[in-house]
């Protein structure tokens, strides 16, 4: 029940990592290869859905996932499903095929939708996930907020979200949006928890990646101090081509959580930008 396998090691910085999960794409067989090789059994991938994924792609994805003892956890975006039935066939595939119990349920970044749905509240609230045994959702946060979502709105949407999956018992964990900022990211989860919600949360890092990748990635996704940091840091380098490693921010995360437990920080989610290899080296060091 998103539980890690691993035993408890006894740095911060490992006991943050241990049970580490990490995101691929269905058309990247080197990296899905690499997680099947390297990644411990019982590890959660989570498969990233893009919007002209082909189902079967993903399927197949989490078929090899499932038969290298790992868990898949695909990504649900409501806005890039084409109708009812293709959700409810793409949920009977996985559950079928791969065995899958468990996804990501996110609302999706595109301006139209191509179908019926426009936010994850939906298909939560359709009762799909449930016919399929899918009991086990992640959420999507925004540490840094959403470049094209007001910060009260996105605050009641998470309230809905909660509470109807509280209602079709989903147990639910919160998986953040990339952040290079660990204050950013110890305010915002202290905020939520101040607002009574309790679920655990799953934080999104960077694995290692050269700071161009990151820092478009960054733009993309609309974070603010992460992104003025990486360019301080270019700017100070001037070698565009150099590489990032999240050790101050896994140190400072494993610290915080370590000495105030009702963080509540439940593991770390990897965003591995093609190179997953090296973020299962990056965590290795520390295991």
């Amino acid at each position: 029940m998103f539980s890690s396998a691993h035993a408890t090691p006894q740095s911060p910085e490992a006991m943050l990592l241990d049970g580490y999960s990490a995101e691929v794409t269905s058309p990247d067989r080197k990296s899905l290869d690499a997680a099947a090789d390297l990644m411990p059994k019982g590890s959660r991938v989570y498969i990233a859905s893009l919007p002209n994924d082909d189902p079967q792609k993903v399927v197949e994805a989490a078929v090899h996932l499932m038969k290298a003892d790992l868990v898949p956890v695909p990504h649900v975006v409501a806005r890039n499903l084409k109708s009812e039935d293709h959700f409810d066939s793409l949920l009977a595939r996985l559950a079928g095929e791969a065995g899958v119990d468990r996804a990501l349920i996110l609302g999706g970044d595109r301006d139209d939708s191509a179908g019926p749905y426009t936010c994850a509240l939906e298909l939560i609230e359709s009762g799909i996930l449930n016919r399929h045994g899918i009991d086990k959702i992640g959420l999507g946060i925004y540490p840094e907020g959403h470049p094209r979502i007001a910060t009260d709105v996105l605050d009641k949407a998470l309230d809905e979200k909660l509470a109807a999956a509280k209602a079709h018992d989903l147990e639910t964990v919160l998986i953040s949006q990339l952040c290079f900022d660990a204050d950013a990211i110890l305010k915002f989860i202290r905020t939520l928890r101040a607002r009574g919600i309790t679920n655990r949360i799953r934080v999104g890092l960077s694995g290692p990646a050269k700071r161009t990748t990151l820092i478009k990635y960054a733009m993309i996704c609309g974070v603010g101090p992460s992104l003025r940091a990486l360019k301080e840091r270019q700017e100070m380098t001037k070698n565009l081509l150099s590489g990032e490693r999240p050790d101050a921010l896994v140190k400072a995360l494993a610290e915080a959580n370590l000495s105030d437990p009702a963080l509540n920080i439940w593991g770390v989610h990897f965003f591995t930008f093609a190179a997953f290899k090296n973020t299962i080296d990056f965590v290795n060091e520390y295991l």
